[in-house]
């Protein structure tokens, strides 16, 4: 969660709980009431459990990720990896959909995973408290991060605080991923990484976001335009012609800025992300959007609003508080009782801010403009299937996918454009677990974040369509 600058703020709780923590969707929130009752029933009978022991874990077909199956090879593919809840912090469920997904043709898995910077890790030891030393060192964490990854079959994989690119791109290699690394700017030593199945994907286009150049800090962005191998047409010339076979698609990774009293620049930030997102959608032929990253955003945030709505009045929130950081170190609590009451507390009584003219522009990248509005249709994947509350608060996300001694909440996401769906979701580890673990990384997790995965279908794909 945590890089560079950020680290060395600390996460004291923030005096203000003002009214953008309370905000959310109200679409969202009535549509998870009405079907929290089909939530919980899907969350007890259509998952499979994960063990990163190799013995425990059974193997997938390889061809599962581009090819179809039929109905009922897919609901025995589902049961063979079914296992008992383990009451270590060595499992996680895979939650499906309510949808049949059995006759789409493409599926894609994705990872997003912020695997702690070796620097930021030795240059904050207060964040590790109660971390055994050898939990920290960075032979360990690497090869327990990439054999954790690779029991996820992923197609596409999305890491956050890398400095030691070499080092997962030697191991990934020989699993068959190829990867590009973009560094931060100024002193930070960490940035972003790709990495595609290579027999899968081929890369069609990269450009990377330096925010430095636009007053944004030394954060980055990366955005890959990839397309899947088994497609045969010819792509020479296809950004001239503007037409793209559907099975390309348009991969964003970031790492928005810690600190919380900077709104305006974390703001700035996934406004900016976005726009060239949907930019470079429409040149390659608009092509489906996944967004990943650690955001530093908790889910009641103004900027997950944004993010959700595609719209956002600024000034109606304080800069200091927009990413909604107050420290949750207890969410379970937070997330499930005091959010209703927060929301129609927020909506009884208009707030305005103020805001300097400087701090407008960044955040809005416009002279004068006080309300964002971005053109990507996107949705949360774990928000799209439906989850147990022992993992996930009123708006479907995790509770808390990055724990340490300061901090115990939800950063990380994964969003979509419309043109994909989700087929089914990692679950986080349930907050008592979590806790057992007395702050990550801990025997089973290298980093201390947990990685985000999710199974992506293409719309409209079933086989006759």
């Amino acid at each position: 969660m945590e890089s560079g600058e950020g680290r060395r703020w600390s996460v004291e709780r923030a005096a203000d709980t003002s009214s953008e923590h309370r905000h959310s969707r109200t679409i969202q929130k009535s549509h998870y009431h009405r079907n929290s009752k089909k939530r919980r029933l899907i969350s007890k009978t259509e998952t499979e459990t994960l063990k990163l022991d190799p013995t425990h874990m059974p193997s997938r077909p390889n061809h599962f990720q581009l090819t179809g199956c039929s109905s009922h090879t897919y609901q025995k593919h589902k049961k063979q990896h079914r296992r008992k809840s383990s009451t270590t912090d060595a499992f996680r469920k895979w939650v499906f959909s309510d949808r049949d997904f059995s006759s789409y043709k493409d599926k894609v898995v994705f990872v997003s995973y912020n695997i702690l910077g070796v620097e930021n890790a030795s240059k904050h030891p207060d964040l590790y408290l109660n971390v055994p030393s050898k939990h920290l060192d960075w032979d360990r964490r690497k090869k327990l991060i990439c054999k954790e990854i690779i029991r996820y079959h992923p197609s596409i994989i999305c890491f956050q605080e890398v400095d030691r690119f070499n080092d997962l791109d030697e191991l990934l290699q020989k699993d068959g991923f190829r990867g590009v690394y973009l560094a931060r700017t100024g002193e930070a030593c960490d940035g972003c990484a790709i990495f595609w199945k290579n027999e899968l994907f081929s890369l069609l286009h990269q450009e990377n976001i330096e925010f430095q150049r636009f007053g944004l800090r030394d954060n980055v962005a990366q955005l890959c335009v990839l397309k899947m191998a088994h497609d045969q047409l010819d792509s020479s010339d296809l950004r001239k012609s503007k037409v793209l076979p559907s099975r390309s698609l348009l991969v964003g990774n970031t790492h928005v800025l810690y600190n919380p009293n900077r709104g305006e620049i974390k703001l700035g930030q996934i406004r900016l992300l976005l726009e060239k997102a949907h930019k470079l959608s429409q040149e390659w032929g608009n092509i489906p959007v996944v967004i990943a990253g650690d955001l530093n955003s908790l889910p009641q945030s103004a900027i997950y609003q944004f993010l959700a709505s595609s719209e956002l009045d600024v000034l109606r929130h304080e800069r200091r508080n927009i990413s909604g950081q107050i420290c949750p170190l207890n969410p379970a609590f937070r997330f499930q009782n005091n959010r209703t009451a927060s929301f129609r507390n927020s909506v009884s009584r208009p707030l305005i801010y103020r805001w300097s003219d400087e701090e407008l522009r960044l955040a809005t990248g416009t002279e004068g403009v006080t309300r964002l509005r971005h053109h990507l249709r996107i949705c949360s994947a774990y928000h799209g299937v439906p989850g147990s509350c022992r993992t996930r608060d009123n708006y479907g996300e995790p509770l808390a996918t990055t724990y340490h001694s300061k901090f115990m909440g939800t950063v990380d996401y994964i969003w979509h454009t419309e043109e994909l769906v989700p087929v089914r979701v990692l679950e986080i580890l349930p907050i008592d677990i979590l806790r057992k673990t007395g702050g990550l990384p801990s025997n089973n997790w290298g980093s201390d974040h947990l990685a985000l995965v999710c199974e992506l279908a293409f719309a409209g794909d079933a086989f006759g369509t």
